[in-house]
């Protein structure tokens, strides 16, 4: 007897595409966009479509990750229920989808910001899809190449505003960059098992004793101290920032240690939990003071 198929109602569809997108982790980055444009001396309408840009970009490139990634997310926990792996919607959908709406971002850019905000958005699509998407599964170095399309919307807010790349955009991006060397390790090293069921070549995969990955998590946090404090030397920032931010990076840093010495779940979540807190409570401080 053949079986037919139901068709997947237009709803399920359309809020799968939305679930592509990630809209939870793609809303700190467009809080780091803004930041960027407000720091820039607009936190008005150049502002909002540079977040509307960036969003459109971010949330593509999400998508098209998904479309690369479909049978390797099948294997894993984590990600098995995601709308590819659930047959919710076909890989030509999710990659239309995620190829439109990444070609209107940038468009969206080019059209109300400045064609340097724009290419920024283009270079961030194509390192994170083209680049760092194939090497998850070839190297453990990719978490370091992947820091860099994770860090260039730092650049795109002010970019939009002045059309160039100052120095407090530059310190925004490294900001961003060593945040997610702790972070995403963290990630990695809890579910190490999983990504190894996936496929991908996580730091934690070739570090069974966990001992490089809590090390180069450190290092992260603590190069965050004295990259943090730059605004406020060069006097981008007042005294209130710099107070917080020695706060926040020793905070990170006493976590980032706790984990080098215990190299556990329990400590990599305490970790994770705290570049949850450290990343929005210091751009706040920068945004305020």
């Amino acid at each position: 007897m053949r079986v037919v198929a139901r068709p997947i109602p237009w709803t399920v569809r359309a809020a799968a595409m939305v679930e592509l997108t990630k809209p939870r982790l793609a809303s700190l980055v467009l809080f780091v966009v803004y930041i960027g444009a407000f720091l820039a001396g607009d936190g008005g309408l150049v502002a909002i479509h540079a977040v509307l840009g960036t969003f459109l970009v971010a949330g593509g490139a999400n998508a098209l990750n998904q479309v690369l990634e479909r049978h390797l997310d099948a294997r894993m926990q984590r990600t098995r229920e995601r709308p590819l792996p659930t047959g919710r919607l076909t890989p030509v959908e999710a990659a239309v989808f995620g190829g439109a709406i990444s070609l209107a971002g940038v468009l969206w850019l080019l059209a109300f910001t400045t064609p340097l905000a724009a290419a920024l958005a283009a270079c961030t699509l194509i390192c994170y899809v083209v680049i760092y998407t194939p090497l998850k599964t070839r190297t453990p170095l990719n978490t370091l190449v992947g820091a860099v399309p994770g860090a260039l919307p730092a650049l795109i807010g002010w970019a939009a505003v002045h059309g160039d790349v100052g120095p407090l955009p530059s310190t925004l991006f490294w900001i961003v960059f060593f945040w997610q060397i702790p972070h995403f390790l963290a990630i990695a090293w809890i579910y190490r098992k999983d990504y190894a069921a996936g496929g991908f070549r996580m730091l934690p995969a070739v570090d069974p004793d966990g001992v490089s990955t809590a090390r180069q998590s450190t290092v992260g946090a603590l190069t965050l101290l004295p990259v943090s404090l730059i605004p406020y030397f060069a006097g981008l920032a007042g005294p209130v920032y710099a107070i917080g931010a020695f706060v926040l990076g020793l905070y990170f840093l006493v976590c980032a240690l706790q984990f080098l010495r215990r190299r556990s779940d329990a400590s990599a979540r305490v970790l994770f939990r705290a570049s949850l807190v450290y990343l929005p409570a210091l751009l706040a401080l920068l945004l305020l003071f």
